[in-house]
């Protein structure tokens, strides 16, 4: 297995124990849940407490969820690759297939379209452009 076969086997497995633990967590809530409403019962029927830190308990269950599936239909932001995410998305969107070198062009080719442009100039005797808009 080479080194990006084993970075993304250990976060596979990263992901696998944190959905594991919450699972567990979810399990031991219910079942807690059940003894409290039982002891409720039988202790003092009529005047109920069970459901507090049943109430309590639901909202840490809740920021688990959120922490281990994200919030559904919302893309999570703490995802460590989720701003090479948003860059390749951005630069899609730009119109670029990842398959340049380099993004911007080299000094000289700007320095080319510039000279390029006055000699259009020259030509025309008139421009689109203002003076003051070339860099």
């Amino acid at each position: 297995m080479n080194n990006l076969e084993s970075e993304a086997y250990k976060k596979a497995a990263k992901r696998v124990k944190a959905k594991k633990e919450f699972y567990n967590h979810l399990a031991t809530f219910v079942v807690m849940g059940v003894f409290f409403f039982l002891l409720n019962a039988v202790t003092a029927w009529g005047s109920w407490w069970f459901y507090w830190p049943m109430l309590g308990w639901g909202i840490g269950i809740l920021f688990h969820y959120i922490d281990v599936f994200g919030i559904p239909g919302v893309e999570q932001v703490n995802d460590s690759d989720w701003e090479e995410k948003a860059i390749q998305e951005e630069l899609r969107k730009m119109g670029y297939s990842g398959k340049e070198k380099s993004f911007g062009k080299s000094e000289e080719e700007d320095y080319l379209d510039l000279k390029e442009m006055k000699k259009e100039k020259a030509s025309r005797g008139r421009t689109r452009w203002d003076e003051d808009e070339l860099v």
